[in-house]
């Protein structure tokens, strides 16, 4: 297995002899507006570029996931980039009939027993956020991994810590879980994604994981940097479980 961190949510994982390309965001730097009601409205989105050319990013794709339609998870670039015919997921009939809509033709609902190569996609449940901004961020999901010749991997997507989550983690048993954990928020309506007591949690429900921390510092209303998390990992003696990825940076297990 090799995860490769591109930028915010945007990684490939090469699994099993397939490579996935899961929620690409693949614009320049400054491309669109920020998001408004949130820090850093002097900066357009992504904050920053791609650490490897589109076509480098793409090649040999397999196969594309995408967990929700967000901007910062499945923008005008990749949809331009990539070809109509590549195999897509989604997480249901609404978000595959607006990728479809897009010109691909190639576009299958994820499933908790959907099957592709040979290899176990289960589709999982997230919640961007916590309370009243659930009616504006909408339905995300998550996916896992599984394959007899690979670890159990667990691609969280954009939700905060709760029991679905603990439920996936004991359910699963995954030994390699990726978080977005950038904490980002808007001025109202506290975290979207994972923050550092979020991940502290998923450590403590998975203790001899490797957690992957992504979705850092690309858009604009982040708020919990890199740096942060290491420190925060360190004073709660979980660092030696968590990878905090510079964007361009790949992890082989």
């Amino acid at each position: 297995m090799n995860i490769h961190q591109i930028r915010n949510a945007t990684i490939v994982v090469e699994y099993a002899g397939k490579k996935f390309l899961i929620d690409p965001m693949l614009a320049e730097q400054g491309t669109y507006p920020p998001f408004p009601n949130a820090p850093r409205q002097d900066q357009n989105n992504p904050l920053v570029s791609l650490p490897t050319s589109i076509d480098r990013i793409i090649q040999d794709v397999d196969a594309v996931i995408v967990t929700h339609l967000h901007a910062d998870h499945w923008d005008d670039s990749a949809k331009k980039a990539l070809p109509k015919d590549i195999k897509i997921f989604s997480q249901n009939e609404e978000d595959a009939t607006e990728i479809q809509n897009d010109g691909f033709q190639n576009v299958e609902v994820l499933h908790e027993d959907t099957v592709f190569e040979g290899i176990q996609l289960i589709k999982t449940k997230g919640q961007h956020g916590r309370g009243e901004i659930l009616k504006m961020t909408g339905l995300v999901c998550g996916i896992v991994f599984k394959h007899s010749s690979e670890k159990t991997l667990y691609v969280a997507g954009d939700t905060v810590w709760y029991e679905e989550v603990q439920t996936t983690i004991e359910t699963h048993e995954p030994e390699i879980i990726v978080v977005n954990a950038g904490d980002n928020q808007f001025y109202e309506g506290g975290s979207l994604v994972m923050g550092k007591d979020d991940v502290h949690e998923v450590y403590k429900a998975a203790p001899s994981s490797k957690i992957i921390a992504v979705h850092m510092e690309a858009v604009n209303h982040w708020t919990l940097s890199r740096e942060e998390l290491k420190s925060f990992s360190n004073e709660k003696g979980f660092s030696s479980n968590l990878l905090v990825p510079d964007d361009g940076e790949a992890y082989s297990f």
